[in-house]
C-alpha cells in the first residue's frame, strides 16, 4: 500500500467534507473529533476534544464550542498570552481557542480565528455571538496561504490542525511571516514516531483522523529551523495512537 502523497488534490477536499460534517454534528449538539467515529468513543475522547481543557475554561463558553473541539491539546494554555496582544489560530474550527484566547488578550487585544470551511466558520461566529466576546474576527482561507499582512501578529496558535495539511513546511512559513519579531508559535499538534508504518500512512481515515499526515519530532524541528524559528522546543502530552503522540510546539523568532 502506497503512503498517501501531501499534495494529493483530493486530500484537500477529504478533509474539508469531514471537518463540515464535524461542525454540523456540533451544532446539532452531537459530539465529533478526530477519531473515526462520529461520536467519540471513550479512548478518543481521551486523546481528543474538549475534555483537555480545564474545567473553568470549558463552563465560559458555548456547548456547541466545546462539542466542536477536535483538538490534541490545549494550546492557550501554552501560549502564555498577554493583555494587548493579537493572536491566530490557524485552523480555527468551532472557535474553542479563539474565544478562550480572545478573553486572555482581553479588550485591548484581539484573536483572529482562520479556517477554510464555511460550515465551521458559521459555527465559530454563532458561538461568538453566543459568548457575547467582540474582540474576535474569523477568516475564510487557508493556512498555507494566511489573509494577513506581513509582521501583523503577536502568536500563533494551532490545535492538531498542521498534520492536516498537505504542505506543513508552507504552512510554517506562512507562521513566521505574519509573526512580528520575536513572535511566538504555541501549537498543540501530533508527532509520529519515526516508524510510523507505510499501511497507516496510507489510510485516508487516519489521515482526517490526525494521524497519518503527522510529522515526526525531527522533521517538525528542521521545517521550522528551516521556516526561520528558534527556541524550538517539542514535549509528548499523551498518546493518540499505537504510533503517534500529541505535543505541545514552542518556538519563536528572532526579536
Amino acid at each position: 500500500m502506497a503512503e498517501l502523497e501531501d499534495s494529493d488534490p483530493d486530500l484537500k477536499e477529504i478533509v474539508r467534507e469531514r471537518y463540515a460534517t464535524a461542525a454540523v454534528d456540533a451544532g446539532s449538539r452531537n459530539s465529533s473529533c478526530c477519531g473515526n467515529d462520529a461520536v467519540m468513543t471513550d479512548e478518543q475522547r481521551a486523546a481528543f476534544g474538549s475534555n483537555l481543557y480545564e474545567d473553568g475554561d470549558r463552563e465560559e463558553l458555548p456547548e456547541a464550542a466545546q462539542l466542536a473541539s477536535l483538538g490534541c491539546g490545549n494550546p492557550t494554555a501554552v501560549a502564555n498570552l498577554s493583555e494587548g496582544q493579537t493572536v491566530l489560530d490557524l485552523g480555527s474550527g468551532g472557535g474553542i481557542d479563539v474565544l478562550l484566547s480572545a478573553r486572555r488578550v482581553g479588550p485591548t487585544g484581539k484573536a483572529y480565528g482562520l479556517d477554510m470551511t464555511d460550515e465551521m466558520l458559521d459555527l465559530a461566529r454563532s458561538n461568538q455571538r453566543e459568548a457575547g466576546i467582540r474582540n474576535v474576527e474569523f477568516l475564510r482561507g487557508e493556512i498555507e496561504d494566511i489573509p494577513l499582512p506581513d509582521d501583523s501578529v503577536d502568536v500563533v496558535i494551532s490545535n492538531c490542525v498542521i498534520n492536516l495539511s498537505g504542505d506543513k513546511s508552507q504552512v510554517l512559513r506562512e507562521a513566521a511571516r505574519v509573526l512580528r519579531p520575536g513572535g511566538q508559535f504555541a501549537v498543540s499538534d501530533v508527532i509520529a514516531d519515526p516508524d510510523m508504518t507505510a499501511e497507516t500512512r496510507a489510510d485516508v481515515e487516519e489521515w482526517t483522523g490526525c494521524i497519518a499526515g503527522a510529522l515526526t519530532r525531527r522533521e517538525f524541528e528542521s521545517s521550522l529551523a528551516a521556516a526561520g524559528f528558534r527556541d524550538i522546543q517539542i514535549e509528548e502530552t499523551h498518546r493518540v495512537h499505537d504510533q503517534a503522540a500529541s505535543a505541545i510546539v514552542r518556538a519563536s523568532l528572532p526579536a
